[in-house]
């Protein structure tokens, strides 16, 4: 039996600039961002309340002001899939054999102040491990990740403020002076 083929969800760019040192790497959109245009624009997901605490990129803002916030403080935003097949929101949807990987490759010459990757979730951190990374060359291959609980409201197992305290501790060196912990 067929499954009936769901439309292909294509990613967005990166939100990057020169200043640059960490990315942040989700999976896919979901379905409510690839409306919008925006990254995590799931108004339940915690990821704009995280960037608001750390950086003054409150989900009140607009959303472009909130990616300077996020490029003023050297923090890169993007996802490991360009493309994929799913159905809904859900990282346990998106169709394997459909996936395409973004070009990091690409991405890494032209930002070689990277230093930290943080994963917004296991799936992007699983994603990058087997279809990413292993094509990497040796430096890029060899920057620190860490794996971070994910913002989406999927992710129940942790509260807000427990979510905020793993991506604060993560990211606390990028936090302006008087946030800093």
């Amino acid at each position: 039996m067929n499954r009936p083929r769901v439309p292909l969800s294509i990613g967005f760019p990166p939100i990057a600039d020169a200043r640059a040192c960490v990315l942040v790497l989700g999976s896919l959109p979901g379905r409510k961002s690839l409306e919008m245009h925006e990254y995590y624009a799931q108004p339940y997901n915690a990821f704009w309340r995280i960037m608001g605490s750390l950086f003054g990129a409150e989900p009140a803002m607009a959303y472009a002001e909130r990616l300077e916030r996020l490029r003023a403080h050297g923090v890169a935003v993007w996802d490991v899939l360009a493309a994929g097949e799913r159905e809904g929101s859900l990282d346990s949807a998106i169709q394997p054999s459909t996936i395409v990987v973004n070009d990091f490759g690409e991405f890494f010459a032209q930002h070689r102040g990277i230093r930290l990757i943080c994963f917004n979730g296991n799936t992007a951190a699983g994603l990058y491990r087997r279809k990413v990374q292993p094509g990497l060359a040796p430096e890029p291959a060899a920057i620190e990740t860490r794996v971070l609980p994910s913002t989406s409201p999927a992710y129940a197992s942790l509260r807000f403020e427990q979510k905020l305290e793993r991506w604060s501790a993560a990211l606390r060196g990028l936090a302006p002076a008087k946030q800093r912990g």
